[in-house]
C-alpha cells in the first residue's frame, strides 16, 4: 500500500511514515482484514466507509500540515484518518454525527495512545470552543462550503473540503485569506458519503 501512494503521487514521506504506524486493518471489520491494504473504501457501519487510503493520505497531503497545528475534522467515521493526524503531530478536534461510529471510533484511537478531543454533534456546527483551527479536515461530500466552519478557521488557515451533492465531489482548498476573503483552488473528482445537517443520530 505504501508503494502505491508513493507511485500515485504522495510524496510527504511523514505521511508514507504514519500509514506504515497506523495498521488499517485494525479500523475494519475482520471480514476485509485480507483486503485491508487495496485502495478499496469498506463500509464500517451506519451507512459509513473508511475512504480509500489513497483519498486519506491526499487530503492530508493537502492540509500542509506543521507539528501542532490545530485541526478540526469533520466526520470521525472509523478513527483511521483521525489518527493518522494525531501522528503526524496535529492537536485533532474531531466531530462525528453517528452514536455507533462515535464510540467505536474512540475504543480504536484509546488503543493507539492518542488523546484527540472527539464530540458527538452536528458537523456543520464545527466545535466553536476551541475555534480559531490552523487546518480544517471535512471527510464527508458537502453540499456547500458552511460558513460556521469557515468562520472557526484562522486568517490564513486552510479547509480541504470535497463539494457536491451527486455521486461524486470536487475536492476543493480553501484558504481563509482575511475575516472576509478566502481562495479556492480544485484538486480534482473524488466520492465520500454525504455530509448530513443538524440531526445527530
Amino acid at each position: 500500500m505504501i508503494d502505491e501512494l508513493s507511485a500515485k503521487g504522495i510524496h510527504d514521506q511523514n505521511i508514507l511514515d504514519a500509514f506504515f504506524k497506523i495498521p488499517r486493518h485494525f479500523f475494519l471489520d475482520l471480514a476485509f482484514e485480507e483486503k485491508a491494504y487495496t485502495n478499496i473504501a469498506f463500509q464500517i457501519g451506519a451507512k459509513q466507509t473508511i475512504s480509500h487510503p489513497y483519498t486519506v493520505a491526499f487530503q492530508t497531503q493537502l492540509l500542509e500540515l506543521g507539528i501542532g497545528d490545530k485541526v478540526l475534522e469533520i466526520g470521525t467515521g472509523s478513527g483511521f484518518q483521525t489518527c493518522i493526524l494525531c501522528c503526524l503531530g496535529a492537536r485533532v478536534y474531531s466531530v462525528e454525527r453517528q452514536k455507533e461510529l462515535f464510540i467505536s471510533a474512540k475504543h480504536i484511537i484509546d488503543r493507539f495512545g492518542y488523546s484527540p478531543k472527539l464530540y458527538y454533534g452536528d458537523g456543520y456546527k464545527g466545535v466553536e470552543l476551541y475555534q480559531p483551527y490552523d487546518k480544517i479536515l471535512v471527510t464527508c461530500g458537502a453540499p456547500h462550503v458552511p460558513k460556521l466552519l469557515i468562520d472557526q478557521l484562522k486568517v490564513g488557515g486552510v479547509m480541504i473540503i470535497p463539494i457536491g451533492e451527486g455521486e461524486e465531489q470536487l475536492m476543493k482548498k480553501i484558504t481563509k485569506i482575511s475575516e472576509t476573503e478566502t481562495a479556492e483552488e480544485e484538486f480534482g473528482v473524488f466520492k465520500f458519503v454525504p455530509m448530513l445537517e443538524k440531526k445527530a443520530k
